[in-house]
């Protein structure tokens, strides 16, 4: 009897085996090959390397895996990848996103040098994202050297700029659509359905440039924003004090950056505060600008000489799937099928998701596990990678 296709006779088991375990090879190369590479984000520090590099070496594998690739230029010199492995018959299609960019290495001694101990990878961009990177390209080369799809589509973005403003995933979902996603930011291999997003607002505070000496002229604009500052801790106490969202905790509020004054002997005529607000679902722009302005509002109300606005300067939303949507049904089955926890859970840290989502991409975040996001340290756990890209390969073959 001629074999059916889905169960092949054993020579063609024992080859596919090998065509994994070199998959397995090159996923675990990849990752060393990615983290060696600068891909620091230009827009967090200036005259940093940026993605291009790390673009042309994820193409690259991708290529020698049988994908069509594609570098789709987003800024100058910093292109998204995007890359396409075709089912023999028409499906659904799945798209597997993560980012190319890092973070900066300041304090790092040799951050693009990896080294691995104890079964973790180190360096920086080793677990966000790198690890999830090399999964997704290691998923594709599996399915890719095992026959491709049965049916459907495999759409692999790697995309910049996520660690700014994501100009990469707004870049991507302009011109691509799927039927769902996954982006596979470090979360230990749980199913994340929901996380927080942010708000960054300005404030600046007015004073009055006089002399050291001349305080009847003078007006400390630092010293005014001493007072928002203090007002503002209230309003983050009164944030993390609420009941909070059951997978994402509380909202919360924090100073990032403040500047002013221009020398000793002078008061400083401006002040300005750069904070960031992180949202939970059902919390806007609006919201979060409206706290901020109802604090100045109140320091005005208590001293007629208090001058300072505030205003919005970039914001992403939260982002929340409803547990009962397909892909996350589908994640679920193969996460069981793996001995993965199954629960899905929130994560604090905002991701591409929410732009996917918000395309009309039911999306999901699924990762390795590590430590070290954004520190001197990072690192992810290798295995983990691994079980990301299986965990992968089967969820295409299932929802394609």
């Amino acid at each position: 009897m001629t074999p059916s296709p889905y169960h092949p006779p054993i020579p063609v088991r024992i080859g596919y085996c090998d065509r994994v375990a070199r998959a397995m090879d090159s996923t675990l190369h990849l990752l060393r090959d990615l983290v060696a590479i600068d891909s620091v984000n230009p827009s967090l520090v200036p005259g940093a390397a940026g993605e291009r590099h790390v673009a042309d070496a994820y193409a690259t594998d991708l290529r020698d895996a049988g994908l069509d690739v594609q570098l789709i230029e987003v800024a100058a010199g910093r292109p998204n990848v995007v890359a396409v492995l075709e089912g023999r018959a028409p499906g659904r299609t799945l798209l597997l996103c993560g980012h190319l960019d890092t973070v900066g290495v300041d304090g790092m001694d040799a951050p693009f040098t990896p080294v691995e101990r104890e079964g973790r990878l180190y360096g920086r961009g080793a677990q966000d994202m790198k690890g999830g990177l090399a999964a997704i390209a290691g998923a594709a080369r599996v399915l890719a050297s095992s026959g491709g799809l049965t049916r459907g589509r495999l759409v692999v973005a790697g995309v910049i700029d996520e660690e700014y403003a994501s100009l990469g995933a707004d870049a991507l979902v302009r011109d691509w659509r799927a039927d769902a996603a996954v982006v596979t930011e470090p979360t230990g291999l749980q199913l994340a359905v929901a996380h927080k997003g942010f708000v960054w607002i300005e404030v600046g505070t007015v004073g009055r440039a006089a002399h050291g000496s001349r305080p009847e002229d003078g007006r400390d604009a630092i010293v005014r924003m001493g007072r928002v500052l203090a007002a503002l801790e209230h309003v983050n106490r009164e944030l993390r004090g609420r009941p909070p969202h059951p997978l994402v905790g509380t909202a919360s509020l924090h100073a990032s950056m403040i500047d002013g004054g221009r020398e000793w002997s002078s008061y400083p005529d401006a002040c300005r505060l750069r904070l960031e607000r992180r949202t939970v679902s059902g919390e806007t722009p609006e919201t979060a600008l409206g706290e901020v302005t109802s604090v100045l509002h109140a320091l005005r109300e208590a001293d007629a000489e208090f001058d300072g606005h505030a205003q919005v300067a970039f914001a992403r939303s939260p982002y929340e799937i409803d547990v009962r949507a397909e892909i996350v049904q589908a994640f679920i089955a193969v996460a069981r099928g793996q001995g993965l926890d199954v629960t899905p859970k929130g994560v604090s840290f905002w991701t591409d998701a929410a732009i996917l989502g918000t395309a009309g991409i039911p999306s999901v975040v699924f990762g390795p596990g590590g430590a070290g996001l954004h520190s001197v340290s990072e690192h992810v756990v290798m295995s983990d990678v691994l079980a990301c890209r299986d965990a992968l390969v089967r969820l295409a073959e299932r929802f394609c």
